[in-house]
């Protein structure tokens, strides 16, 4: 089994460039070391420590529909809920070692990891 380095995604609303295209589906790589580290000497993150969350999502996206160049602009311009996705995607993605979101069926209740990779989703606390 390869080393997995980059991981697809679907945001749930989407970028609207300037002309109103809207961009769902994305690459993330894995973090680097200097990926974490270099933001923190940018003068936005000194002077507003929430920026930093903005510098890294636009060092570790590598595609984002048909948009050429992923920057701090394009991040910026994201809706809240993309933003809080991808933060989650990317402490999941980085930290855990697979993008998974614990989901409960509004009917039954039944608890279950979602695998957004697309893989199966496994009832909490059963093993695999």
């Amino acid at each position: 089994m390869a080393f997995q380095t980059e991981y697809p995604f679907t945001l749930p609303k989407g970028f609207v460039d300037s002309e109103g295209k809207i961009h769902k589906n994305g690459v993330m790589r894995l973090a680097t070391a200097k990926d974490e580290i270099i933001p923190l000497q940018d003068y936005r993150v000194q002077g507003n420590r929430a920026y930093l969350v903005i510098i890294l999502l636009s060092r570790v996206i590598t595609k984002l529909g048909d948009i050429k160049f992923i920057d701090t602009d394009v991040i910026e311009n994201l809706f809240s809920t993309d933003l809080a996705y991808l933060q989650e995607f990317y402490r999941r993605v980085n930290e855990e070692g697979s993008p998974k979101v614990h989901a409960k069926c509004p009917s039954c209740q039944n608890e279950f990891d979602i695998d957004l990779l697309g893989g199966d989703g496994r009832a909490a606390g059963q093993g695999g």
